[in-house]
């Protein structure tokens, strides 16, 4: 019996206990989840693979770079969710931030400025500028000055003259001294008109004083200078108010300089400019605006500034060469955004510039197209779509774009994003030149034919895209060298192409220029900063020669080719060719957005406008070997 009252009271204790188990539980037993319901397991971390040379490449599986052929390697993961980062951000991680070298730059608010440079000439101060004439007529006995650039001083003898006119004129004043009691006013007018002709009160008290009609009188300068010109000869006769010479008074003179019609705007009556002559060296001069042109020359396309300056040591002579610099100012923007020409990417019609996102771990760009005010040199103002305290990307621009590209995001040549082919033919081969199975299709990859879908043509686009540090010449093997020197000459034969308005020839160089860049090897370049610039730049330089080797149009063949300069320049600049090699500018190319093109010769052959303005521009850099 009490056996069993052992198991009761067990009995109870276990119903007592599901009981308080489901009391202090909230559940019910009606609600019981089935078996594992419950159990909640986290997806894993997608692990993604990288290019050391290239970070902007992301892929889920290991393999090799589709762009250099490198072996792929983990891609560090950082736990931003707490950052809260936006769809349209280009995330890097600081491993492929400092790979590609950007650098960034506070929006600031400042006054528009320009340093503005200029080249003229010294001329004569026109207000200063004589016609030395005769005001008797007669015929040349003697000439007192007798070449061109002799200085002269107002009173000088400067001719001897013979007239009959003047005889009788004298002999007219001494009938008149004879009644000069009765009739004064006869002896004044004949001594008047000898004054109209310019004699001097001397000169006229020694023909009254002589008693004798003078057959010659000298003629005086009425002004002080140098002699322009000399118009007359030995024994010339001469009418009244005829041209004995013409002087120039040089005590003032006038620096002429040219203002291309880009800089106009910023040029003001009033601005201070600091200029050099050539021909004294060593000495620095100043003077003020004037007066600036109202016109634009049709030829020059350049509007004349004035600045007037004293040269009382009369060192300053006319047709002297003269640099000049105006820091001017932009009236009316006294407060305007600023940001440094490297941070704009150019795509003909649009500006755009990549803003940092201010996340404390997590670095990352927004794509922002923006509205450009007036060029400031090295600065551009920005109007629209920019605010101050901002930071944009001013280094290292054009490879945060690439990686937006990459991404499917919106970039400079794909303002609507989606994704694009990231292809590059090299051969489908690995660094160490075997063949690699990477799962990309080379067949598609030929470098030219390199556009990708949804890239817009962008031969407009500045030489500052990509500001990376051009000083340091990277050393490179005699191979890469060799080869880089026949693409070189190949461009040379398509630039003088350009020169001589040949748009077929233009075409064929082109091609030849795209066989070389094919020979280019860039297993040659181990260094991983000369990789890394050169996959950048034959990019671009095989797109533009593609580009012009399928057009006949020379004016769209000149906007490609100035984009193939740009970045020619930057591999020539980094690499050398084993030539001295002139870098040489148009201001008035690209629709006054101004171009550069790269030379054998300093002479400036324009391949922008050819035989129209086949001298306009300068040299504005000389590469050494």
């Amino acid at each position: 019996m009490e056996k069993y009252k052992k198991y009761i009271i067990a009995a109870g204790i276990l119903i007592l206990g599901i009981i308080l188990g489901n009391v202090f539980s909230g559940g019910d037993s009606e609600t019981t989840h089935a078996e594992g319901e419950h159990d909640y397991v986290q997806d894993p971390v997608t692990q993604l693979w990288t290019c050391s040379m290239h970070p902007q490449i992301k892929m889920e599986k290991p393999g090799n770079c589709p762009i250099c052929g490198m072996e792929l390697i983990p891609m560090e993961s950082s736990d931003d969710s707490s950052e809260n980062i936006a769809a349209n951000e280009i995330v890097m991680n600081e491993e492929a931030y400092q790979l590609a070298n950007i650098q960034t730059t506070v929006v600031e608010k400042a006054s528009a400025e320009k340093e503005i440079r200029l080249l003229g000439r010294v001329k004569p101060d026109e207000r200063r500028l004589y016609s030395q004439v005769s005001h008797i007529p007669g015929r040349i006995e003697r000439l007192y000055v007798n070449f061109t650039g002799e200085k002269v001083y107002a009173g000088q003898k400067i001719v001897r003259i013979y007239s009959p006119e003047l005889i009788s004129a004298q002999k007219e004043l001494f009938e008149a001294i004879k009644s000069k009691d009765v009739y004064p006013q006869l002896y004044t007018a004949s001594r008047n008109k000898l004054k109209l002709w310019k004699l001097s009160d001397k000169q006229i008290e020694a023909i009254e004083s002589s008693g004798n009609v003078q057959e010659q009188i000298d003629i005086l300068s009425d002004h002080s200078g140098y002699v322009m010109s000399r118009n007359v000869e030995l024994g010339d006769y001469i009418k009244a108010g005829g041209n004995l010479f013409d002087i120039a008074n040089l005590s003032t003179v006038w620096v002429m300089f040219e203002a291309y019609e880009a800089d106009i705007p910023w040029i003001h009556v009033g601005d201070k400019v600091n200029f050099t002559i050539q021909a004294i060296p060593g000495k620095n001069f100043e003077g003020k605006i004037t007066y600036v042109d109202p016109f634009v020359s049709s030829k020059t396309r350049v509007a004349k500034v004035r600045v007037e300056v004293n040269n009382p040591s009369n060192k300053l002579l006319p047709e002297m060469y003269a640099s000049g610099i105006i820091r001017a100012k932009m009236k009316g923007m006294e407060n305007t955004i600023v940001i440094p020409k490297s941070a704009v990417l150019w795509t003909g019609k649009r500006a755009v510039v990549y803003v940092k996102v201010p996340h404390e771990k997590t670095i990352s760009f927004v794509y922002r197209e923006i509205t450009l005010g007036p060029d400031m040199g090295q600065f551009y103002s920005v109007k629209e779509g920019l605010e101050e305290g901002e930071i944009v990307a001013t280094n290292g621009v054009f490879r945060i774009d690439a990686s937006a590209q990459l991404l499917g995001q919106k970039s400079m040549m794909n303002p609507d994003g989606g994704k694009v082919n990231v292809g590059h033919n090299h051969g489908g081969m690995g660094m160490d030149g075997d063949a690699k199975d990477d799962g990309v299709d080379h067949s598609k990859m030929d470098m030219g034919d390199s556009k990708m879908e949804g890239e817009t043509d962008h031969s407009n686009m500045e030489m500052e895209t990509d500001h990376t540090d051009m000083d340091q010449r990277i050393t490179t093997t005699d191979a890469f060298k060799s080869q880089l020197e026949q693409v070189f000459k190949a461009y040379i034969k398509l630039k003088d192409a350009f020169v001589g308005d040949d748009g077929s020839t233009a075409n064929a160089s082109a091609k030849t220029l795209l066989n070389a860049m094919n020979k280019v090897d860039m297993k040659q370049l181990s260094d991983h900063n000369a990789h890394n610039h050169w996959m950048t730049i034959s990019k671009e330089i095989t797109e533009s020669a593609t580009s012009i080797s399928k057009i006949s149009d020379i004016k769209k063949q000149r906007s490609h080719f100035k984009h193939l300069s740009a970045h020619l320049s930057k591999g020539v600049k980094l690499f050398g060719v084993n030539q001295k090699v002139y870098e040489q500018f148009c201001p008035m190319a690209d629709s006054n957005k101004g171009a550069y093109w790269l030379s054998l010769n300093e002479q400036i052959k324009n391949p922008y406008y050819g035989s129209k303005m086949l001298t306009c521009g300068d040299t504005k850099t000389v590469i050494v070997k």
